[in-house]
């Protein structure tokens, strides 16, 4: 099978005959590739981020906007632009899912206010990553910080309008909001009376 033979420099080689090759190694089947059947795959992880419902300086409604709508945009930025502190403390509660009080963190944000001379972003950026990583939505503009520290009323407005084109009324906080939901499935369907004989 094997034929050892010497070469001009005597060194010793080893040759395969033609008849015989040797057996590859057998380690079972094949290795495999892509995802294991019957294991799901992590569809959120690589679900691709989407936008905004409103870009950041979208703070005055469009013309075609129904009057309740411009009522709120209008009332969010007004608020914002005021009392900033209201504004961050409704979202904080909704981020946090009612874990943390509108009262509190709104306290925290205005007495960072006041402290910092009026640069409170080192605190509200942290609530936009996690309301971006907890609804999957684009790092847009540019990062969450930058975000804050350059546009941080339009920023706070943004958020607050996201939270509401996702069903939430920012006045009545996290738990309100769940019992509204709550009672709006536990409410019986309205069933019509179809032709009777």
């Amino acid at each position: 099978m094997y034929s050892s033979k010497k070469n001009d420099n005597q060194k010793s080689t080893l040759t395969f005959s033609s008849s015989t090759a040797p057996p590859l190694p057998q380690f079972g089947a094949a290795p495999a590739i892509g995802v294991p059947v019957g294991i799901p795959m992590r569809s959120a992880n690589l679900q691709a981020p989407v936008p905004w419902s409103s870009g950041l300086y979208d703070c005055d409604a469009d013309a075609d906007a129904d009057v309740k709508r411009l009522i709120r945009v209008a009332h969010a930025g007004c608020l914002t632009c005021w009392c900033p502190y209201i504004t961050f403390g409704q979202i904080s509660e909704i981020v946090d899912e009612g874990s943390s009080s509108c009262i509190a963190n709104g306290a925290i944000y205005a007495l960072i206010m006041v402290c910092t001379g009026g640069c409170p972003f080192c605190f509200s950026f942290c609530y936009r990553s996690k309301m971006r990583k907890k609804y999957k939505l684009e790092e847009e503009p540019c990062a969450d910080c930058l975000v804050h520290c350059c546009c941080e009323r339009c920023a706070i407005c943004q958020e607050y309008r996201e939270l509401q084109s996702r069903g939430f009324d920012m006045s009545i906080g996290w738990h309100g909001n769940m019992e509204k939901k709550n009672r709006e499935l536990a409410m019986p369907p309205v069933v019509q009376q179809g032709m009777t004989r």
